[in-house]
C-alpha cells in the first residue's frame, strides 16, 4: 500500500499543479504528472482536493487550446474554476488604452479599449486605467479582491531595476516616471511591468502563432520597431529588460539620424513613421500607414515599393537575429503584416540572403495571429505565469 505524501511534499505538490494549471489554461492529468515530475497518484489525489474546494473543474475540450494530436479519445483536461481569482492584464500605448480581466483557465471574460486623439501624460494615462479597470470588473462581476496578480505593457525598453523608460523619448509622458510603482499605488496590488514586444512574444508563444515553437523572435513593427524572444521556451529579456532593441541595428551608417544619435538605424528605415514619410511629399500629409497598406494591396507602385523597401531592411536586421539565436519561428505583428506578401516576401529573400544557410533554412516567418490584442493578452500572460504565487496570493 502506497504510503500517503508529507504535508510539506503535498503543499509543493499542490502548488506545482496550480502553477501548471494557470500557465496551462486546460490539461490533462496525465500530462499534469508529466510536466510537473509528480506521481500520478499524487496528481489525482491534488486534483481531487482542488475539484473538492471548487478551485478546479472539467474543461470543455472543444474550447480549449489546440493539444498535441495523439491517435484514440483525446484524454479529459481539466481547468481552474473561475472561482479561484482572474488576472488583470494593462496595454498603455502612445495613443490607446487596453485593459483584460481572464480567469485562471485563460478565459477572457471583460475588455476595455479607448482610443485616444494624443498620448496622455503618464497620470492621465493611469487614471484612464484605473476607470477601465473598474469598468472591465463590473462588466465580469469581478470584485476587485479577486484580481490574484496584474500585468502592464508599455511601448519602449523598460530598464527593470528602476523602472523606467530606458528611452524616455519614446514616451516623454512617461520621462522620470516608475511605472511600476505608480501603477500599483493607483490599482492598490502589486504590477508586473514589461515592454510591449516581450508582451507580443509572450502572448503569441502561448496562444497565438508562436504555439510549438520554443524558440522564437516577434517583431513588432510600428513608430517604432521591437523584438521579444522567447529561448528554450523562457521569455528571455537580457539582465535590465533592455533586450530586443533591433530597431536601432545600424542598417546604413550614412542613413538619416536615428533619435538613438546613430544613422541608418532600421526603425529609420522600416517603421511606419518612416514608411508614412517617405511618401507623404507624394501623396499628401495626411497619409497613414493604414491607408499606404490598403494602396498596396491595392497595387499602388509606390505604396508597394515603400513596404518592399521596408520588408527587405527588416529581412536584413533579422537575418543578424537568426546568426545569434537560430530561432525555429519569426513571427511578425504591429502595423505592417495586414500588407501580407507585399511585406514577408522581401523579409524572407533577404533574411536568406544576410543569415548562414542552416539558420536562415529553420527561421519560418509568418504573420502573428493575435493583432492589436497580442499585447493586453501577453500581459495577461505575465500574471497566468506566476502560478504559484497566485496560490499564495489567494490563501492570503
Amino acid at each position: 500500500m502506497a504510503l500517503p505524501v508529507a504535508t510539506s511534499s503535498r503543499i509543493d505538490a499542490r502548488a506545482r499543479v496550480f502553477a501548471l494549471l494557470a500557465d496551462r489554461g486546460a490539461i490533462s492529468r496525465a500530462e499534469l504528472a508529466r510536466q510537473a515530475a509528480l506521481a500520478p497518484s499524487t496528481v489525482s489525489a491534488v486534483v481531487s482536493e482542488l475539484q473538492a474546494e471548487g478551485l478546479v473543474v472539467d474543461a470543455d475540450v472543444a474550447a480549449a487550446e489546440p493539444a498535441r494530436s495523439v491517435p484514440g479519445r483525446p484524454p479529459q483536461l481539466i481547468a481552474l474554476h473561475r472561482r479561484a481569482g482572474v488576472a488583470l492584464g494593462i496595454d498603455v500605448g502612445h495613443r490607446h488604452v487596453h485593459v483584460a480581466v481572464a480567469d485562471l483557465s485563460h478565459r477572457v471574460i471583460a475588455e476595455r479599449y479607448e482610443r485616444l486623439e494624443a498620448e496622455p501624460p503618464a497620470a492621465d494615462a493611469i487614471s484612464l486605467v484605473v476607470e477601465l479597470t473598474g469598468q472591465a470588473l463590473r462588466k465580469a462581476d469581478v470584485h476587485e479582491s479577486e484580481i490574484l496578480g496584474v500585468g502592464m505593457g508599455l511601448p519602449g525598453p523598460i530598464h527593470r531595476p528602476s523602472g523606467l523608460f530606458a528611452d524616455a523619448d519614446i514616451m516623454p509622458g512617461w520621462a522620470g516616471v516608475r511605472a511600476t510603482e505608480a501603477m500599483a499605488e493607483a490599482l492598490g496590488r502589486p504590477v508586473e511591468l514589461e515592454n510591449d514586444a516581450n508582451l507580443g512574444a509572450l502572448s503569441e508563444w502561448m496562444w497565438g502563432a508562436g504555439r510549438g515553437a520554443d524558440d522564437l523572435v516577434f517583431l513588432k513593427t510600428a513608430t517604432g520597431i521591437g523584438a521579444g524572444f522567447i529561448v528554450d521556451g523562457r521569455p528571455y529579456t537580457g539582465v535590465s529588460g533592455s533586450a530586443g532593441e533591433i530597431g536601432h541595428t545600424v542598417l546604413d551608417p550614412r542613413g538619416p539620424i536615428c533619435r538613438c544619435g546613430n544613422r541608418g538605424c532600421l526603425e529609420t528605415i522600416a517603421s511606419s513613421t518612416a514608411i508614412v514619410a517617405a511618401l507623404r511629399e507624394t501623396y499628401g500629409e495626411e497619409l497613414t500607414i493604414d491607408e499606404v497598406i490598403a494602396r498596396a494591396v491595392d497595387g499602388d507602385a509606390g505604396c508597394r515599393r515603400a513596404i518592399t523597401d521596408a520588408g527587405r531592411a527588416i529581412g536584413s536586421a533579422l537575418g543578424n537575429v537568426c546568426n545569434l539565436l537560430n530561432p525555429a519561428r519569426i513571427v511578425i505583428g504591429g502595423d505592417l503584416p495586414e500588407a501580407g506578401e507585399i511585406l514577408l516576401e522581401p523579409v524572407r529573400e533577404t533574411l536568406r540572403q544576410s543569415a548562414i544557410r542552416g539558420a536562415a533554412d529553420d527561421a519560418e516567418v509568418t504573420v502573428g495571429e493575435l493583432a492589436g490584442r497580442a499585447y493586453v493578452l501577453g500581459a495577461v500572460a505575465l500574471v497566468l505565469r506566476r502560478g504559484a504565487t497566485l496560490l499564495e496570493r489567494r490563501v492570503r
